[in-house]
């Protein structure tokens, strides 16, 4: 790989207009997925108000750490990728530290996402028509069908996620004004106190910060909009804003709808896709709504493990140098799925376990890394874009990273108080 210098640069003579429209969308859909079902099981402690309270603190600092990724990506060559980037400015080590943080994320969400799969489906086909299927073989049915596509190729993955987003823009808007319609204020203003809240706030900033995960969208939208800072700033700004206006509407459904006291035995069950919707089911909601939930759970979670496994087949594939025939993709396959596949037959309700794994090492390459390519450079060349905020604001997303990667390490260790333990 070619050495990138750190400098001010020409922009390039633009190929094509990109639209705000598409900016957002990206940005969005690259925020938005399967992660979100875990965010009211790792808020529930904290509940409603204050978890909106946190969320914006972390849609800041997410956002933040989206804008010193674009301050690296503007003093590269048009199409500069993270890799590129991450040597350029930190060396060997720190291009080492992020690709193996990019192939850990990558594995542990694939799991996450067959956990989440498998617990849908043994829900929906239990629910609709009174089959019973065991976790494991319904992560393995999950992970198979899925693998199949991937292994098909990009195209095949891009014509089905089409599909799935249409189809996730319709049952959400549909699930969402059902629920908040529904919601109760009681429910989602239980009278809780500062004092019993902030003990559980710890667990739910890594999840928080996966929730927020947009950064790897800032490389591709430089390109689209050839290398016009001001475009990108703005679709990063409204799809963040987006993404967290969709975050407030999931709280207020599942919180207006289920009691804070319900939470604990839902957790107990091992806080899964499937424990939510049994939960929510249990309110009496309208059977509609109920089908158009289960509809976009399935949908968000096979989206989301459709991305996250081509990033990975990808990456396994350039990693090992196998081949793009029949053969050469069979063996990336074998590598890309077997190991989370297993895990998921193994230990299939391990999704907000997963999740809280994901935080650990998301921080690393989303929220650390950016802001430290971003301070490399400014010493190094004070021209061309810089954040508003100067040091305060680098050390507040800095120290948010740290504090999500330290809290996401004492989660995993069980150092933190668990809600309903």
């Amino acid at each position: 790989m070619s050495e990138a210098v750190i400098g001010s640069l020409p922009a390039q003579k633009p190929e094509q207009e990109g639209s705000l429209l598409g900016g957002t969308v990206i940005v969005a859909g690259t925020a938005i997925g399967a992660g979100m079902f875990s965010l009211p099981v790792a808020t529930s402690g904290m509940w409603f108000g204050y978890s909106i309270i946190l969320m914006l603190l972390t849609w800041f600092c997410m956002y933040s750490s989206a804008l010193y990724l674009l301050e690296t990506n503007l003093r590269f060559p048009r199409g500069a990728s993270f890799d590129t980037m991450a040597q350029a400015t930190m060396g060997n080590i720190g291009r080492i530290l992020n690709g193996a943080s990019v192939a850990f994320l990558c594995y542990i969400l694939t799991y996450a996402y067959i956990s989440g799969g498998s617990s849908i489906i043994t829900y929906s086909l239990k629910s609709v028509a009174g089959i019973t299927l065991t976790a494991g073989t319904a992560s393995l049915i999950f992970a198979v069908v899925l693998a199949v596509i991937v292994f098909a190729g990009t195209r095949a993955v891009d014509r089905v996620s089409t599909v799935l987003l249409g189809g996730m823009i319709i049952t959400f808007l549909g699930t969402s004004g059902g629920l908040v319609g529904a919601a109760q204020p009681a429910k989602l203003f239980p009278g809780l106190s500062l004092s019993e809240a902030i003990p559980y706030s710890l667990v739910a900033i890594s999840f928080l910060a996966v929730s927020f995960g947009m950064q790897t969208a800032v490389p591709s939208l430089t390109k689209y909009y050839n290398r016009d800072g001001r475009k990108v700033r703005n679709a990063l700004l409204w799809g963040s804003l987006l993404t967290l206006a969709i975050y407030v509407l999931w709280q207020v459904a599942v919180f207006g709808n289920i009691d804070r006291g319900e939470f604990p035995a839902i957790i107990a069950a091992g806080g899964n896709i499937g424990n939510i919707m049994e939960a929510l089911a249990g309110t009496g909601l309208d059977l509609k709504v109920s089908s158009l939930l289960q509809l976009f759970s399935n949908m968000a979670v096979a989206s989301s493990f459709l991305g996250v496994a081509l990033c990975l087949f990808d990456y396994i594939s350039d990693l090992f140098g196998f081949s793009d025939d029949f053969l050469g993709r069979l063996k990336t396959a074998a590598v890309t799925f077997v190991p989370p596949t297993v895990l998921g037959v193994l230990l299939p309700n391990g999704f907000i376990k997963a999740i809280g794994f994901a935080g650990l090492v998301m921080v690393i390459f989303c929220v650390l890394s950016p802001v430290l390519m971003a301070w490399i450079g400014r010493q190094k060349s004070d021209e061309g874009y810089q954040v508003p905020g100067g040091m305060p604001r680098m050390v507040l997303v800095f120290a948010f990273g740290i504090l999500a990667m330290a809290l996401a390490g004492m989660d995993a260790l069980g150092l933190l108080p668990a809600f309903g333990k």
